[in-house]
């Protein structure tokens, strides 16, 4: 059974505010994202003069969106991890890794996909 609630035009206007204001609150709690949204916006510019054509530039910048999508999960675990405790528990602590090796792996596709674009 679906469970109640706004459909249609309300529902896309209702999921667009939630989006703004995830996005709001992880550029107000979040100096990782911060960080990897500044990277983006300085390296997006470059990977459109970078890009030989409509494909390469794509392919680099949707590297860098990749980044900020996992860290904006990450955040999101984090955060529900915080919500249920802040004791040490070891699922508590696996989760938080996992997080953090998503960004880190998104980052090292970063790398490699700039560096094929740019050096072959």
């Amino acid at each position: 059974m679906a469970k109640p609630g706004a459909t249609g035009i309300k529902r896309i206007i209702n999921a667009t505010g939630y989006s703004l204001r995830g996005f709001t609150a992880a550029l107000k709690h979040e100096s990782a994202f911060r960080q990897e949204l500044a990277l983006a916006a300085i390296l997006t510019p470059v990977a459109i003069y970078l890009g030989q054509n409509n494909i390469e530039r794509s392919i680099l910048i949707g590297s860098l969106l990749v980044v900020l999508i996992v860290e904006l999960l990450n955040s999101a675990i984090e955060a529900i991890v915080d919500r249920v405790g802040h004791e040490h528990h070891e699922l508590s602590g696996r989760a938080k890794d996992m997080g953090s090796a998503a960004v880190f792996i998104s980052l090292a596709n970063v790398v490699i996909v700039w560096g094929i674009i740019i050096f072959m």
